[in-house]
């Protein structure tokens, strides 16, 4: 097991850097909005958690530079004072080499405590959520670069050879009956504390799409006036829409009667039966009224996803995020990690294509803000 966590954990640095060989030098200091953070600060920060959870336990360890707790901590309250989130780009120092000198020292610590000590149980529960985080933000390095050139005039490419669009297969509706079903993580693999403890849940009788909800599909309901209707709407969501503006998804435009979107490979007309992406809650929902539909609760996505592939989207779901009956929080800083959010945000299930590897399972609740759609967001309808 430990040589095992000590590939990952090397894999998982690596991999971060592989994701930004593409970026120009100019690329790493981009924050165009405060929800977003620049390529440079999530390969500071990703190695500060490891820093400040796991080698400033050992005594033996200086710290690399003494600021860079306050650089690149992101909300953890109780491990001292922190940058706005929205002056990240205002940062021109540290350079991205001293942030690459910096990863670099920090790996070469934690290699050398990893090859040479017994690792207690709280010494693997820290390296795994530190692992697990780390490709948490690998996804997020995609999404913010993605928005950081998508809103771009130039609308400037990432990687030509990226591919975002997906084939999906003939939709179909599985049927599930109604019992009691339990969720939740149960094994002795890795998870996150919202995930458990596993418990039981009554759902009634119902019906799960096979596919995602296709561009072509949702077309249909942008040209029928589904932005325009305000009955299909969440008042909250038709206050969203009106004060920003918005009748099409994320990165779409429409140009002599086609519709086009920008994607990581360039901007480009879109594929009718791809899933469509970058949907907000708010969108999901409206949608699925105007279909006389709904979203699934987390719970029904749960037990149905052994019938259908998932994976080319995180899907919305009609659950808040809350947590589940006995939910107990990690100790210290490490519980402030997901119980302190839940509130006023909805649950997504699944992954996406920008999710990095061993980062994916049934019982997985991500969770977001229901306006916020620059993740590779998707619907599955239920009914």
């Amino acid at each position: 097991m430990k040589n095992e966590l000590i590939q990952l954990f090397q894999e998982t640095r690596k991999n971060s850097l592989q994701i930004c060989k593409p970026l120009a030098i100019e690329d790493y200091g981009l924050q165009p909005v405060e929800f977003v953070s620049p390529p440079k600060w999530h390969l500071g920060h990703t190695t500060w958690f490891f820093e400040a959870f796991f080698l400033k336990r050992k005594e033996s360890y200086t710290e690399f530079h003494l600021d860079f707790s306050f650089v690149f901590n992101s909300y953890y309250e109780s491990l001292g004072q922190k940058i706005l989130r929205s002056e990240r780009g205002n940062l021109s120092r540290p350079t991205i080499q001293k942030i690459l000198e910096y990863r670099k020292y920090v790996d070469e610590h934690m290699s050398n405590y990893l090859q040479k000590s017994e690792l207690t149980d709280k010494e693997v529960e820290i390296l795994e959520t530190g692992i697990h985080h780390e490709k948490q933000h690998q996804e997020l390095l995609y999404t913010d670069i993605k928005y950081s050139l998508g809103t771009q005039a130039l609308k400037p490419i990432y990687d030509e050879k990226f591919k975002e669009t997906i084939q999906q297969e003939p939709l179909k509706w599985l049927s599930v009956e109604k019992g009691l079903y339990s969720v939740g993580h149960a094994d002795e693999t890795f998870c996150y504390d919202n995930e458990i403890p596993q418990h039981q849940v009554y759902l009634n009788d119902f019906f799960i799409s096979s596919r995602l909800v296709s561009n072509a599909e949702y077309i249909e309901f942008i040209e029928d006036g589904g932005y325009q209707n305000v009955l299909l709407w969440h008042a909250e969501a038709w206050y969203w829409l009106q004060n920003n503006n918005i009748s099409l998804p994320l990165y779409w435009q429409k140009e002599e009667g086609e519709y086009y979107s920008y994607q990581l490979s360039g901007y480009q007309q879109i594929e009718a039966h791809s899933p469509v992406t970058h949907i907000s809650y708010y969108e999901a929902f409206a949608f699925a009224q105007w279909k006389k539909m709904r979203l699934p609760t987390e719970f029904e996505w749960e037990v149905a996803c052994k019938k259908f592939n998932y994976g080319a989207r995180w899907e919305w779901t009609e659950s808040a995020y809350q947590p589940y009956p006995g939910y107990q929080k990690a100790e210290g800083a490490l519980g402030e990690y997901n119980g302190k959010f839940m509130v006023n945000q909805k649950v997504l299930r699944g992954h996406s294509i920008v999710t990095s590897p061993q980062h994916s399972r049934p019982t997985y609740r991500n969770f977001f803000h229901p306006h916020l759609r620059w993740q590779f967001t998707g619907i599955r309808l239920a009914k």
